[in-house]
């Protein structure tokens, strides 16, 4: 196999960190990552690449929320009938986006702040509740503990390249740090990892004006290839109980450069399905 620098014979390995713990509120995640990489024994090398979970991430950042502390408003109660959703998760939802794309009952899909298209802004109810010690969060004792959700990164770019940072500065290595999440697609079933914030390492790769193997110069191909390997990612993650919320990945196949989320995200003039 040839990579798009030329070299051959090349793999990708994929390693998940071992010994994870449940991340609260205000935890040290670059800390946290650099302990479990000694743990398993993971020696860094400049091109490795972090994948991470945006869950971890939001959960660092305190993206938690307690639907018992939201009131709705009259534009949520009346989304929230049409959609037979709970209208604090849809006053949450309409915080999170710029628009409603589409509805049905039981999801909402919008166009998130950060620009991509998903169900439901991207807000999590699946093993999100804190732990009453977290200092952060306060005094929750008084709040149902089945009505915690989690939202998406303020800026998952930002929150990349601080984890990248810390990495970077401990190793005295270049690295690449992807945050990911779990998207389904509007023409197939089921979710496949995507990006959702990186720093250092290419989102989308242009191979146009490349030969194929033929000497035929492509004409269209752009790969997304954070995508790719956020899916890859997700494989050893999982979607339920796995506790698997990061990967080191060694021999991806193009050249690290800093990058961000916004060249991902297909221009509206360009979007022909909204």
């Amino acid at each position: 196999m040839k990579a798009a620098d030329g070299k051959t014979d090349m793999s990708l390995t994929l390693t998940p960190l071992p010994n994870m713990p449940l991340i609260q509120p205000g935890d040290d995640l670059p800390g946290i990552i650099n302990q479990s990489l000694q743990q398993a024994g993971i020696v860094l090398q400049s091109g490795d690449i972090l994948v991470v979970t945006q869950k971890i991430v939001s959960k660092a950042e305190g993206r938690l929320v307690n639907l018992g502390t939201v009131i709705p408003s009259e534009e949520a109660q009346t989304l929230a009938q049409e959609t037979e959703k709970d209208p604090r998760l849809v006053e949450l939802i309409l915080r999170e986006s710029k628009a409603i794309v589409r509805c049905r009952p039981g999801l909402i899909i919008v166009e998130h702040r950060l620009g991509f298209i998903c169900a439901n802004a991207g807000i999590d109810h699946s093993n999100v509740q804190p732990s009453v010690t977290s200092k952060s969060m306060g005094n929750f004792g008084s709040l149902l503990p089945e009505e915690w959700v989690l939202l998406l990164p303020q800026a998952p770019d930002r929150s990349a390249d601080k984890i990248r940072r810390g990495l970077e500065t401990a190793w005295g290595v270049r690295l690449g740090v992807l945050i990911v999440d779990s998207h389904g697609r509007a023409w197939r079933t089921g979710a496949v990892g995507v990006t959702v914030g990186l720093s250092g390492l290419p989102g989308l790769v242009d191979l146009r004006g490349r030969p194929d193997l033929f000497g035929y110069n492509l004409r269209t191909t752009q790969v997304a290839a954070s995508d790719e390997l956020a899916s890859a990612a997700s494989l050893i993650m999982g979607q339920a109980a796995e506790g698997t919320p990061v990967v080191h990945v060694r021999g991806f196949p193009y050249p690290l450069r800093e990058a961000s989320l916004e060249e991902l995200i297909r221009p509206k003039e360009m979007d022909l399905f909204r």
